[in-house]
């Protein structure tokens, strides 16, 4: 938005310091041309139409680039889930595989003691290993 407002100040510079120069040879040549108000009304319109439209392709970049972000983050937390899943099924694999009378079974016993259940203590010993 920056870079539109900088080429429409550039204009506008432009524009009322070529007016003077303008104004200047039609004197000199006598075949004077009034600038009318209605031209620089019609000017002024059409670089805030100009701006409108920059304005408004910028609103639907901005809208479609957080569209994918949203996407992303949709992919990203389905992604999650889908881990999550798998690691449910490896859990439950290895609770019932495992001995709660061997070291690891007893060992296990009191690290799930600090979380609400088996499974869930199982999936942070298989996450973190």
């Amino acid at each position: 938005m920056d870079s539109i407002d900088k080429l429409l100040a550039e204009l506008q510079t432009e524009y009322k310091e070529v007016q003077p120069q303008q104004q200047s040879k039609t004197a000199t040549t006598k075949s004077f041309i009034p600038s009318s108000p209605k031209s620089a009304s019609f000017i002024d319109n059409l670089l805030a139409e100009v701006q409108a439209d920059f304005a408004q392709q910028d609103a639907a970049i901005e809208l479609k680039r957080q569209q994918e972000l949203e996407q992303e983050r949709i992919r990203q937390e389905q992604l999650k889930a889908k881990q999550l899943e798998a690691l449910k099924v490896q859990a439950k694999e290895w609770l019932a595989k495992v001995d709660p009378l061997s070291s690891e079974g007893l060992w296990f016993e009191r690290f799930a003691e600090s979380y609400s259940s088996k499974l869930e203590a199982a999936i942070e010993y298989l996450r973190n290993n």
